[in-house]
C-alpha cells in the first residue's frame, strides 16, 4: 500500500477519490453527549447507514457533531492533550518547572534531558496528530461552505469554530517546531507537497483566522459547558497571538473586549474554584470523554506517594513562590515518604472517575486576559491601569500589590506573575522564556544539557523524508 504524507491526514482512495466517511454512530452520540448526561460517546443503538461527508454537512445535527469530534481530538492527541505526550508535560519537562523520575528513553525523559531526535515517535505524534486536527477543521470549513441545508447563522457558528481550531493549531505548532506548512485544504495532492512558511507568514494567517472567527462566532456560548468556543474565546486567542507578535494596543483591547463581558465572566473570591467544571473565569475548556471522568491532567500530575512514579515540580518552580501565596498552598500539594519531600501540581484535584465530572480541562481562562494586558499596558506606558492588572493575581493569591515600579520592573514582574500562575498549563512558561528571549539565559543554569537550538522541537524525519519541500531540518537536529 502507498504511504502519503502526513499531511494528507487521512488514507484516500486516490482513484476513485472517495470523501471520507463518518459514521452516523459516532456523530449523533458524540453531539447527544455534548447537551446531554449520557455515560459515554457510544451510548447510541448501532444505526443501519454511513453518511458521507457531503451529507454530514447538510444537517445541523451532524454537522455539529462533525466539529464536537474535533474538539475529542483535540483532547486525546496532539499538542494540547492533558496526557503525558501534551505540552503541559513535555514542555513542563522542558523549561524549569517539572522534575523526571520516570524511565529513561521514555519521551517524557528525552524532553527533559533536552535529547530529542527528528526519529523520535514523540515528534511524529505532535506533528500528525496536529495536521489531523487542522484537516479536520479544514474539511468542516469545505463542508459547511457548499451546504445548502445548514441555515446562515449555523453556517457563521460552524465556520468560526472551525477557523478557530485551526489557527489554535496552527499557533502551538509555530512555537514549537518554528516555520511549518500553514494548511488551508483537505486535498491531498496540495499538501502532500507544501512548504514551510516563515514564523511570521505564519503568524499572519493565524491572526487572519482568529479575527474571522471573532467575527463570525457568536457572544453566547451554545449550552452551559463553555466548551465550543464563543466571541471572547476568539478574542482571548487574539489577545495572545497580539501579544507574541508585540502588537501591544491590539493585544490590549483584545483582552479588555473579554473582561469587559462582565455578565459572562466572573473573577473569582478565591483560588478554590478556578479550576472546576463550572467556573465563571473560564473562557473555553476541554470537555472528559465520558461523563464521570475529569482532566487527564489531573491523572498526570497527582501522586499519593514517594519517589514519584513519572514526575513532580521542580525545586526552581517551588522555590519561586513566597511563603504567603496562597497558590502554593492550593495550587501545589507535597508528598513525603518522611525522610523526602516532592511535590506535585494540585491545581485539578481529580484524578479518576468521580461519577460526576468535577473538572475540565480549561485552556482559556480570565487571569491569563488580566496578565496580558498588564504586559501590553506596561509596554504602551501605561504604568497605572498595568499594576491594577497584575494586582488582580496577585490579590487573589494573597499577595499585596505590586512594588514594581518602572515600565521595565512592572513587565518582570508580570513575567514572573505569569510562571506562578499558569504553571503546567499548555507550555506557557517555556513560550514566555522563547518570546522574550530569556531561554538560554535561565534554562541554561538548571539544564546540563541546554543548547540555543533547543527553542524548537526537531521536524519528524519521517516528514522530511516524505516531503523534502518541508527541508531543511531545524538547526542542531
Amino acid at each position: 500500500m502507498k504511504k502519503y504524507n502526513p499531511l494528507c491526514l487521512y488514507h484516500w482512495n486516490q482513484q476513485k477519490k472517495l470523501l471520507h466517511v463518518i459514521p452516523l454512530l459516532f456523530l449523533i452520540s458524540t453531539l447527544s453527549c455534548l447537551f446531554t448526561a449520557c455515560d459515554n460517546f457510544t451510548d447510541v443503538d448501532l444505526p443501519s447507514s454511513q453518511l458521507t461527508a457531503a451529507d454530514v454537512f447538510e444537517n445541523k445535527a451532524t454537522a455539529n457533531a462533525a466539529m464536537v469530534d474535533i474538539y475529542s481530538k483535540i483532547r486525546d492527541h496532539g499538542l494540547l492533550t492533558g496526557y503525558p505526550s501534551g505540552l503541559s508535560s513535555q514542555l513542563g519537562l522542558y523549561a524549569d518547572e517539572l522534575k523526571f523520575y520516570g524511565l529513561s528513553g521514555t519521551g517524557q525523559a528525552n524532553f527533559y534531558n533536552n535529547s530529542l531526535l527528528a526519529s523520535d515517535s514523540e515528534m511524529s505524534e505532535l506533528w500528525n496528530s496536529s495536521y489531523n486536527q487542522i484537516y479536520a477543521a479544514n474539511a468542516v470549513l469545505e463542508g459547511v461552505a457548499k451546504s445548502m441545508g445548514l441555515s446562515a447563522v449555523d453556517k457563521a457558528q460552524l465556520t468560526g469554530e472551525a477557523l478557530f481550531v485551526r489557527a489554535l493549531i496552527h499557533f502551538y505548532l509555530v512555537n514549537t517546531f518554528g516555520p511549518v506548512p500553514f494548511i488551508i485544504t483537505t486535498d491531498y495532492r496540495q499538501n502532500s507537497v507544501v512548504h514551510r512558511m516563515s514564523e511570521t507568514e505564519v503568524y499572519t494567517q493565524i491572526k487572519s483566522d482568529m479575527e474571522q472567527a471573532a467575527v463570525l462566532l457568536p457572544a453566547d456560548y451554545i449550552g452551559i459547558e463553555r466548551v465550543r468556543p464563543n466571541k471572547w474565546a476568539a478574542q482571548a486567542m487574539l489577545a495572545r497571538i497580539c501579544l507574541y507578535l508585540q502588537q501591544w494596543d491590539e493585544s490590549s483591547n483584545a483582552a479588555s473586549a473579554v473582561l469587559n463581558q462582565t455578565g459572562l465572566y466572573v473573577w473569582p473570591t478565591g483560588l478554590d474554584g478556578v479550576f472546576g467544571k463550572e467556573s465563571l473565569s473560564t473562557v473555553w475548556q476541554l470537555m472528559p470523554a465520558v461523563q464521570g471522568a475529569n482532566t487527564y491532567e489531573g491523572g498526570i500530575f497527582i501522586f499519593t506517594q514517594g519517589p514519584p512514579p513519572s514526575l513532580a515540580i521542580s525545586q526552581e518552580l517551588f522555590g519561586a513562590f513566597s511563603s504567603n501565596d496562597l497558590r502554593r498552598d492550593q495550587w501545589i500539594k507535597s508528598v513525603t515518604d518522611g525522610t523526602t519531600t516532592w511535590y506535585h501540581a494540585n491545581k485539578y484535584k481529580e484524578s479518576s472517575n468521580t461519577g460526576s465530572s468535577m473538572e475540565y480541562s480549561i485552556v482559556l481562562r480570565m487571569a491569563e486576559q488580566y496578565l496580558i494586558r498588564a504586559e501590553a499596558r506596561a509596554h504602551s506606558g501605561d504604568l497605572i491601569g498595568s499594576k491594577e492588572d497584575l494586582n488582580k493575581t496577585r490579590n487573589l493569591a494573597g499577595l499585596g500589590d505590586t512594588t514594581a515600579i518602572t515600565a521595565d520592573e512592572i513587565i518582570a514582574a508580570v513575567l514572573e506573575e505569569r510562571r506562578l500562575e499558569f504553571f503546567t498549563e499548555f507550555g506557557h512558561r517555556f513560550l514566555d522564556l522563547k518570546r522574550t528571549g530569556k531561554l538560554d539565559a535561565v534554562l541554561s543554569t538548571v539544564k546540563t544539557q541546554w543548547n540555543t537550538t533547543d527553542r524548537l522541537i526537531p521536524i519528524p524525519e519521517a516528514e522530511l523524508l516524505l516531503n523534502p519541500n518541508i527541508a531543511p531540518q531545524n538547526a542542531g537536529y
